[in-house]
This record gives C-alpha cells, structure tokens and sequence, in this order.
C-alpha cells in the first residue's frame, strides 16, 4: 500500500528516475550532484515530505549478496498515462518506459549508472500474485513487463536475478514531474546537431546550441522516431548526453547558490517520485555525504552491452561475457571510473604508432573443440574494437597452439591481437589476405587478466561516456 512519508529522498537517484529511457538517467545524475550538495540546506527536508512510498517484501526471492560500500539504486520511469501525463499518449498496463541501474560507490565518491533498454528479452522470473496484479511464471518477455504482471517486486526481483546485482533500493518517476525539475533550474543547455521534428514527442526544435525549457527538453529525452535512426539505443545515447548537461547545470554555482532554485527543484523532484520504504533519512544522508566533492569524471554513464536477439531481430540481448563482466564489477565495488587510463598510452610505448583494433580485420577459426567458443570470441574482439569478418571451423590451418596468422607486412597488427589473449602466438602465411586468421587451438587460455579482479573502463572499453563530457562541437 503506498503512502506519504516525510523522510527525505535521495537525490542521487531520484532525480534520474524522472524522465523516459535518457531521461531517467539524466535525473539520477542531476540527483547525485543535488543531494552532495544540500549540505548546507538543512530545511530541505521538509520538502522531502511529498515522496510517495511502498513496502516492497524483498525477502520473496534469493538476492545477490551486497558489497558494503556500495549502494545500487533501480531507478525507472512509469510510462503510465494518467493525470498529467496524459497529454502524452495512451499506454497499456503499468510499466517501465526506462530503466537503469545506478551505482554509487560511497567510498570513492564515484557513480556508474547503467542503462537497461525496454528492448531487451531476457528470462523473467516467476512472481507470486500480489494485490492489484496477477503474477507470472517463469518465461522469456521483455525486460520491462515484469511490472505489469508483479509490480514493483517483480520488477526488483527480475533485475536482480538477470545482472547478479544486489538492489539496495528503487526509485520510480513520471514524466510531468521532469518538466518541473527542468523549469526549476533555468533550462538545460544543448547542442542539438540537426533540426527535429517529432510529433509523437511533441517536439520541433531547430539546429544549433540552445537552451531546452522542461517541456521540450522531456520531448528530446522522449524522441524517438524523429532524430537519428529511430532505435531506443539511439536515443539512450541522446538521453546521456542530456543527464550529463543537465549534471552540470544542477552544480553551477548559479543554481547551487540560490536557495529559491534549489528549493524549487527538490519540490519538482519529490511530487512525482516513489520509492521503497527503507530508503531512510540516514541512507540519503550518507549518499550526499559521499557525493558531496563528486568529480562529474567519475559519475559515468553506459548502456548494458547488448546486440540482436537471435530469435527476434526487433529485440535485444545482453553480449556476454560483457554483460556479465560489468555487472559483477558493479557488484564488486570494483572503480570502474579508470583512474589508470591516462598511464597506458605512456606504458605502450611504440604499441602507439601501429594499428588501432578498428583498423584490424579478424577471421576467427574454432580448433579448441569447444562448441560456442568462437562466438564468445568474437563478441570479446568486437568489444575491443576489432572488425570480426566470420567465425567457424578449421579448414586450412589446424594448430593445437593458439595462433595469429598474418600476411607480410601485418606482424604489428598481429602481436597486437595475440598480446591480448593468453598463450598466443604468430605466424606469417605468404598469400594470405589482409586478414588476421585467429585459430583458437586446444592450449587456449583466454584473454589476458581473465583470472584477475575485474578491470573495465566504461568510458574506454564500453562506449560510455562521463557527466564531465560535453557533447561533440557540432553548433
């Protein structure tokens, strides 16, 4: 049964809740930076009093065991249309429009906020029938319907079980709420790259750098079919972009200084936000204490990779082992922020001057006798970078060592594959085309660092990008 409390929200997590797929992220970033900063703002508290709350019985279903340290929020975006939200269309049911799992680490003041596309089909859990909704068994649907069928729980219950993520919490917004969020501190400026026309978004903006008020900027979060190519990978990216503009303006000094704004925006925040009823005035405390001197390089955004489902073109699947690996790093309170990175390009030395893994062209040939290894392969090297050209079975060549087979004159791009993978050596084949021919022999041993503690930048090995980042000069 939901209910009102006076306990104040988060605001690291909440304010990412409010929008759609993007938007969600783009709230719990701008929440992570109020909430560091509300130190000296004890009377927000009071404002707090508006959140809703609902009892969430977490001890249903077997959990993931938590890393202390860590707190992970599931922050969502109810795309039911009532009320105010009306205005924006007609939807069926009650579920998530986005998704997204936001970590803070209160140890290192540092926060990954992963995206979980709609699209994706995953294997949803059996849930109990609760009040107000029936229940399901276990079978495979999209990422998001396990709200319709459960409610919240089932949602909570099926992210958990499909990342391996401990959730300390959750936070639901809705759409109407966001526009005030945006009105409250001036507007969000964007660079916007080519003039939009989205009726299904409500939105027509023209090209160039502008200031987006709350009503546009929820149509750019929202547009889907009127910018890009129209997926909602497309407009995830476009959704980050706007969370990490939005980041920086909710720290500027001119909105952080001025009690009125920022009384505003909290009252915007808590009107249209849910959360679970553990989510305490200690807890939010701790998150501010920990985001308070919060380096926008370390609040990092990143969409789960993922890439066609085999059985439906129209809907994707989590790219394993990445997935796999990134969520165990969030579990594990692993930095994911790469504080090293600076260090490596100094470490390669002339690693430098040769090819970079997008100029290098890949043919991998399975000798391990291992079925599916070839797959898992080549998503590992696509996400790296290199160009998979096919994979298959050995035919000219069939070594029991692991080994890079390479034409003259491509010995530099060759070490440079076979330095990533254990045991690997190279060979040159006169009359071999300009691609590499990696045949995975029966000594195979991985890649590198398999076995050592996770170590992903999500900004360099995911594709992800930083609150700090700034969208590409295109205005």
């Amino acid at each position: 049964m939901a209910g009102k409390r006076s306990a104040p929200r988060p605001p690291g997590a909440l304010n990412a809740m409010r929008m759609s797929a993007g938007q969600w992220v783009a709230c719990a970033a701008t929440a992570l930076a109020i909430i560091a900063s509300l130190g000296g703002y004890g009377w927000y508290q009071g404002i707090v009093g508006n959140i809703t709350t609902t009892q969430v019985d977490t001890d249903a279903w077997d959990r993931p065991t938590s890393v202390e340290g860590v707190m992970n929020l599931l922050i969502m975006g109810s795309d039911i249309r009532s009320g105010e939200n009306a205005e924006y269309g007609e939807a069926e049911g009650e579920r998530p429009d986005t998704m997204l799992i936001a970590s803070i680490n209160v140890d290192n003041g540092a926060a990954t906020l992963v995206n979980l596309p709609r699209d994706l089909l995953v294997d949803l859990p059996a849930c109990e029938a609760v009040e107000g909704y029936p229940g399901m068994s276990a079978h495979s649907g999209m990422i998001n319907s396990a709200m319709t069928f459960g409610g919240v729980g089932c949602q909570w219950q099926t992210i958990e079980q499909i990342t391996g993520v401990h959730l300390d919490h959750f936070v639901m917004m809705d759409f109407a709420g966001f526009k005030d969020m945006v009105d409250a501190i001036g507007g969000v400026e964007m660079c916007i790259p080519q003039p939009v026309d989205d009726p299904k978004a409500h939105l027509t903006l023209d090209a160039g750098r502008q200031t987006l008020n709350g009503e546009e900027s929820l149509g750019y979060v929202r547009s889907r079919y009127g910018q890009g190519d129209g997926s909602d990978l497309s407009r995830i990216d476009r959704q980050q972009e706007f969370m990490g503009a939005m980041l920086r303006q909710v720290l500027s000094s001119e909105v952080m200084t001025s009690p009125m704004t920022i009384t505003n925006f909290l009252g915007a925040v808590t009107d249209s936000v849910t959360t679970d009823e553990e989510l305490t005035v200690d807890i939010m405390t701790d998150i501010a204490i920990s985001m308070r001197e919060v380096d926008l390089e370390r609040v990092q955004f990143v969409t789960v990779p993922n890439g066609q489902h085999p059985a439906d073109p129209n809907r994707l699947a989590m790219r394993q082992p990445d997935a796999s690996e990134l969520f165990e790093a969030i579990n594990s309170g692993a930095d994911l922020a790469g504080g090293d990175e600076e260090e490596k390009p100094e470490e390669s030395g002339e690693a430098e001057a040769g090819p970079e893994p997008s100029e290098i062209s890949v043919q991998i040939i399975n000798n391990a006798g291992i079925n599916g290894l070839a797959g898992e392969v080549e998503g590992v090297l696509l996400d790296q970078g290199y160009n998979v050209t096919g994979a298959g079975n050995p035919v000219d060549r069939v070594p029991s060592s692991t080994t890079v087979y390479y034409a003259p004159g491509q010995e530099t791009a060759a070490d440079l594959l076979a330095g990533s993978l254990e045991n690997a050596v190279t060979e040159e084949v006169a009359g071999l085309p300009q691609t590499l021919e990696l045949v995975i022999g029966q000594d195979w041993g991985g890649f590198t660092g398999d076995d050592s503690e996770p170590d992903i930048s999500v900004t360099e090995d995911l594709g992800g990008t930083t609150a700090e980042k700034k969208e590409e000069s295109a205005c």
